[in-house]
């Protein structure tokens, strides 16, 4: 009897210790335990009403409130727009591919390093001034004008813009590239040109619409961002006032318990800003309006400005020029004002850089650890996961990029200092591994959901297992997804600025926070030599990427 019994019950519990579901249990549990975790820690950071109280009536509290708005919404909006425009020109276009290639050099770039390079453009000692002077300007010295730093934010603007559009462009060319969204696209769009329509007119009334959709988790996170950076901020950011997110992290730098609780009401603050606007512009985002004649109107003057090959080089020349500058930077000796060449230069900076070897090994691994870490949990999410438990985490593990990053590592800290993972290595490898883990799954989604499931079938039919089907199949036609995934997170660890400083608590240095501390300081040569580095690490993990990831060739 006892072998039937068991038989009944193991018969009876099948559907509940579904392999599956039991290894979706094991990749879920443990992450959203220590996301709600980390959520609650910053909850507990939340303070009593005289902290608010004494917040809205901060200096310039308003103003700062204001020049976040400002800045935040200006640099979406702009990103968004001139995004969209990007691809109206671009798309079934030749040079499509063109752009989507260069994608990997600019996502290399983290926004820190930008930053820097842009402001050393800029500013009123800049290559800018410098090629126009004195020809042109007639100044001699550098202008007391504030060209970087501006009290409008323009800087941050710029800077965020420049960020921004590329990850988008790179969040749309995922989808594109998909057989089931992009090709279909395609086909609907050169149907309707077959009816009468421009290619230009097919692409707002098909394309468009169906894509903004599947566009929105890139654009909230853009916007979260830019509502609440600190780092680039910081560097390219106004001072007189500065946004909200640089007085939380200013007030929470400060020893004094009430300056400290400050900081976290400024945070909460931020983060009704955040959630504010992202439903805004998620409603904005889902609304489909009929084709009006203001938008007609709107069609004929984007026709007259079609050439989108040369905006997209000369944003292109952009990075190359703030790269330049970066290099010639960091080798600079004596550079007086107007000359546009250094008059000597020097090594001293990257012999600084090479004695500080620590720092880059100590970027390296925690970016390669966290990459991989990222890369293999999306893959057996991916495998594993129904759908609507895919959907249920993906809301959870987007949290970390919709909060401010000024509140969100008050509950990082906080939680490490109960486990005792302050300034050590695994404590700051897991906060990293938090910024990573949703890049991962937003950059590997669309080609891994979209495989196409016929392969699997014709495997199967074959006699082949599950696991010869993904080894010979499946992962070797998806290399150039996976590849570029793993560089992508290795891109976002290497940027990580506040999770490494709060919970590293300077024990952990990388090559970052290096960048940032250093940037308001006077060595312009070594604050150049850490950008430029901060930006070679993942630029060589990205031609790896896509070196390795290139289609195989087989001799005759």
């Amino acid at each position: 009897m006892a072998a039937p019994l068991r038989g009944l019950i193991g018969m009876a519990l099948l559907p509940r210790l579904n392999k599956t579901r039991i290894a979706s249990s094991l990749l879920a549990l443990p992450i959203a335990i220590f996301l709600i975790a980390v959520f609650a820690y910053s909850v507990m950071a939340s303070t009593s009403f005289d902290a608010w109280n004494e917040l809205f009536k901060a200096p310039n509290i308003g103003k700062a409130i204001s020049m976040t708005l400002w800045t935040g919404l200006a640099s979406t909006l702009f990103a968004w727009g001139l995004t969209a425009w990007l691809i109206s020109q671009a798309f079934s276009k030749p040079w499509w591919s063109a752009l989507v290639h260069r994608l990997g050099f600019l996502l290399a770039v983290p926004h820190a390093a930008f930053a820097v390079g842009l402001v050393f453009l800029i500013a009123p000692s800049g290559w800018i001034l410098r090629a126009l002077s004195p020809w042109l300007t007639g100044f001699e010295q550098p202008p007391q004008i504030a060209t970087s730093q501006d009290s409008f934010g323009l800087g941050l603007i710029a800077m965020l813009v420049f960020k921004e559009v590329p990850f988008l462009l790179w969040a749309a060319a995922t989808q594109l590239q998909r057989d089931d969204t992009g090709a279909r696209w395609l086909r609907e769009s050169h149907t309707a040109q077959t009816l009468g329509y421009s290619s230009n007119r097919a692409f707002w009334r098909i394309v468009w619409p169906q894509l903004k959709i599947r566009l929105l988790w890139p654009l909230l996170a853009v916007l979260a961002y830019g509502l609440t950076v600190v780092d680039a901020a910081l560097i390219a950011g106004p001072s007189s006032p500065a946004t909200l997110s640089v007085r939380a992290w200013q007030w929470l730098q400060d020893s004094e318990a009430s300056t400290n609780a400050l900081g976290a009401a400024a945070g909460w603050l931020l983060t009704g800003i955040v959630g504010m606007c992202a439903g805004l512009m998620g409603i904005w985002i889902r609304h489909k309006p009929n084709l009006t004649r203001g938008e007609r109107g709107k069609e004929a003057i984007q026709r007259r400005f079609t050439n989108g090959h040369l905006v997209w080089l000369a944003f292109v020349s952009g990075y190359v020029a703030v790269l330049l500058v970066l290099a010639v930077g960091s080798v600079s000796g004596v550079w007086p004002f107007p000359q546009f060449i250094p008059s000597n230069f020097s090594s001293e900076a990257w012999i600084s850089v090479a004695s500080s070897s620590k720092s880059v090994v100590m970027t390296v691994a925690l970016a390669f650890l966290s990459a991989g870490i990222g890369l293999v949990w999306a893959v057996a999410w991916l495998e594993t996961a129904p759908p609507r438990w895919d959907n249920a985490l993906r809301k959870l593990l987007y949290l970390p990029l919709l909060l401010p990053g000024v509140l969100w590592v008050v509950g990082l800290h906080r939680l490490a200092l109960d486990l005792h993972l302050t300034g050590s290595f695994i404590g700051v490898l897991l906060t990293h591994l938090l910024a990573v883990l949703p890049y991962s799954l937003i950059a590997l989604s669309p080609a891994y959901l979209g495989f196409d499931p016929r392969y699997a079938h014709i495997s199967a039919t074959l006699g082949k297992s599950r696991w010869q089907y993904l080894l010979r199949v499946k992962w070797p036609l998806l290399r150039q997804s996976l590849l570029a995934t793993f560089a992508v997170g290795f891109a976002v660890s290497v940027a990580q600025f506040l999770p490494t400083l709060y919970v590293g608590e300077g024990q952990i240095v990388t090559v970052t926070t290096e960048a940032v501390t250093l940037s308001s300081g006077g060595q312009r040569s070594l604050v150049a030599a850490f950008a430029w580095l901060q930006w070679l690490l993942p630029a060589v993990v990205f031609a790896l990427a896509a070196w390795l990831g290139r289609p195989r060739r087989f001799a005759n």
